[in-house]
């Protein structure tokens, strides 16, 4: 077993909504979305490590962050190949595919085929699922 599956965290509805602000709360656990251009990490461009707002896992690194024009902060990649869980989403009419947190399940955004090389793939991400720690 891999670290993220041995180290998952569970907790329950009450203590999710007492750890998070109520913008947390309803992106990474009711599968919210904050509006386009409004997160405070869209146009971060600061050196570092993206982490889970939930549980504090690595996620993503500033080196996989591009401008795909969207709104919401984009990624190439993750940080690492189990960081990220993914899984088919067919609400509101679409058939799309959810990104979530693999340690404690949160939803984080959704990802797309339309990203740049090397893997093609778009990672749209609340800033409102994330929390940024800077390079010193």
């Amino acid at each position: 077993m891999s670290e993220i599956e041995t180290d998952r965290i569970e907790k329950t509805d009450q203590e999710w909504r007492q750890q998070l602000s109520p913008e947390q709360y309803h992106v990474l656990r009711q599968k919210g979305t904050e509006p386009a251009f409004t997160g405070a990490l869209y146009q971060n461009h600061d050196d570092g490590v993206y982490h889970c707002g939930a549980c504090g896992a690595a996620l993503f690194t500033s080196e996989t962050k591009y401008e795909s024009g969207s709104g919401w902060p984009s990624f190439w990649t993750p940080v690492s190949p189990g960081a990220v869980a993914t899984h088919e989403d067919t609400s509101h009419g679409m058939r799309r595919v959810e990104a979530t947190c693999s340690r404690c399940g949160s939803h984080l955004g959704h990802v797309f085929p339309d990203g740049p090389n090397p893997t093609g793939l778009r990672y749209c991400i609340n800033s409102a699922a994330l929390s940024f720690q800077g390079q010193k």
